[in-house]
């Protein structure tokens, strides 16, 4: 939380660890309902705590409360009573408080890091990684979905006149084309303004270099100034993830461009990664030789980083391409009955259904919070006539990726999770303390908004709305900007982390915004299909038969 006055916040903790102890007994153990209390006995007088606001919006499963500065509460029932009333009359515009926690992230974003890539908003500071101003474009198409035309005029004239590729500098294949070439080719396509091609076209033409390898099998980083690709200082390895989610990235530019470099790279990985010994039943090892063109590290098997856009990018391909490539089509039907026979499992205490991971033939009930694009992908490949019980799979994957976020005291999600697979009445989730992070993820919020838009069901937007109110009560940051936290299970002390990744502008607001949004031809998912930085490219004609 930020902007509490420090020495009556220190002063009520030791008073509210004891009385939430007590409270503990009286609420069947309801983690949420603890912290509607624990916030009343911390913010009971907030006009002490909070003079200059006026309000505060608190987390919860059911809504939000506004604490007007010269009220104080006598009661938790009076709290509680006053949440469900906000809620009952829909007095909140969730598409406005987007927009709102937008201009706020780009406020400190422009005060203290503008050109730079990442925002350090706790040190009022920036963070550097390729130095091409990586926060702004992932920004710029949502910036144009939430129609904040001043804010986008400002980071065009950027681009314009200072973004340049023509530096001495590595960047990472992977990041740099989801990020950079899919956010102005995603914003090329929205506006129609060819500055952003033309810079695509730049981009693409740099990072080609990377393919140059005895296998065809791309390097992780290339000089984007001296034409020169190298595998990264720890491996001669790149990870599956990487060499085959550039896909749609790449094909889109040389459908644009009519220049055919760009897709035949892109398209000889997926024919080689399709032909490949060593998969078990659709699933992929995590990393590839860019040597020898063969999966290192067999046996190894996981949904989860360095692996999971892989399965995500086989659908989207098939139907970017208008539903023709059968080989992309079939690698992924097979990868979905792989994780179905040998990574779905469900929790003893609750039945939660999970996702783990397979090493050499042993389970291990963990999953990172990235595994939560998959109830999207499945809805999607379901909504594009794939088999219903992939729905199915899609509706019980996001109850959990919720849990995750609804079972933590923060009401957000740490990275990783650990399962319980024992019948008991124990907890489902499992966090260790190395794993308690959050990072502004926008994996669960992605699914919540396929979900929503091919169901039509309510709740998705109501866990949704949750989730913004909780990065709103603790990881904003009062100079503007927001935070990853250390700890999600401490909503006292979270940790802040002084760091904002450019995906929470790029893709966990973008998506947000379109979860809450009525209007269901805004980047219909008939029209346009999103790359895995939230960048929208459309889908082409169907080629004739």
């Amino acid at each position: 939380m930020v902007g509490v006055n420090q020495d009556i916040l220190a002063s009520r903790q030791a008073f509210v660890r004891t009385r939430d102890m007590q409270f503990k007994s009286g609420t069947s153990g309801h983690p949420r309902k603890r912290e509607y209390f624990k916030l009343f006995l911390l913010f009971g007088s907030t006009e002490k705590l909070f003079p200059s606001s006026r309000f505060i919006a608190l987390s919860g499963s059911t809504g939000i409360c506004c604490l007007k500065p010269n009220y104080t509460f006598i009661s938790y029932s009076f709290l509680l009573w006053t949440i469900l009333f906000v809620v009952s009359t829909g007095a909140v515009d969730r598409l406005a408080a987007v927009c709102d926690a937008f201009r706020h992230a780009w406020k400190g974003y422009k005060e203290y890091a503008w050109g730079h890539d990442e925002l350090k908003p706790i040190s009022r500071s920036f963070g550097e990684w390729f130095g091409l101003g990586l926060t702004l474009i992932d920004s710029l198409d949502t910036m144009w979905i939430l129609g904040l035309k001043e804010e986008f005029a400002e980071a065009k004239d950027w681009v314009e006149k200072e973004l340049s590729f023509d530096k001495n500098v590595d960047v990472n294949l992977f990041e740099t084309t989801i990020r950079i070439l899919g956010g102005l080719l995603s914003t090329y396509h929205l506006t129609g303004d060819q500055l952003f091609l033309e810079k695509a076209k730049d981009l693409g033409s740099r990072l080609m270099p990377a393919f140059k390898t005895p296998s065809k099998i791309p390097f992780s980083d290339v000089n984007i100034g001296k034409g020169i690709a190298h595998p990264p200082r720890w491996t001669s390895d790149s990870t599956l993830a990487e060499v085959t989610s550039i896909q749609l990235e790449f094909r889109e530019l040389s459908r644009l461009t009519q220049e055919p470099q760009y897709q035949e790279a892109v398209n000889e990985v997926m024919r080689l990664v399709h032909k490949l010994p060593g998969k078990q039943d659709g699933l992929v090892p995590m990393f590839i030789n860019t040597n020898s063109g063969q999966f290192t590290h067999k046996g190894v098997f996981t949904l989860g980083a360095r692996a999971d856009s892989y399965y995500e990018y086989l659908l989207k391909q098939w139907i970017q391409g208008g539903k023709a490539e059968d080989d992309l089509l079939e690698d992924y039907l097979q990868a979905v009955e792989g994780v179905k026979k040998h990574l779905v499992r469900q929790t003893g205490p609750s039945r939660l259904t999970f996702v783990g991971e397979l090493s050499h033939s042993r389970f291990n009930p963990k999953m990172d919070h990235l595994v939560c694009f998959l109830p999207g992908t499945l809805a999607l490949g379901a909504h594009n006539g794939l088999p219903g019980d992939h729905m199915d799979l899609a509706v019980q994957l996001m109850e959990t990726c919720h849990q995750m976020y609804q079972q933590m005291e923060t009401g957000l999600s740490p990275e990783i999770v650990h399962f319980s697979m024992q019948a008991s009445d124990g907890p489902n989730l499992i966090v260790k303390p190395a794993d308690r992070h959050n990072l502004l993820r926008p994996e669960t919020v992605e699914s919540l908004f396929y979900m929503y838009r091919f169901t039509k069901d309510p709740k998705y937007r109501d866990w949704g709305w949750d989730i913004l109110l909780s990065f709103n009560n603790y990881t904003k940051v009062p100079g503007g900007g927001y935070t990853s936290i250390n700890n999600v299970r401490d909503p006292v002390n979270p940790g802040p982390r002084d760091k904002m990744e450019s995906f929470f502008l790029g893709e966990t607001l973008k998506y947000l915004y379109l979860l809450f949004s009525d209007d269901m031809e805004l980047l219909s998912l008939d029209k346009y299909v999103f790359n895995t930085e939230a960048h929208a490219l459309p889908i082409w004609p169907s080629p004739p038969k």
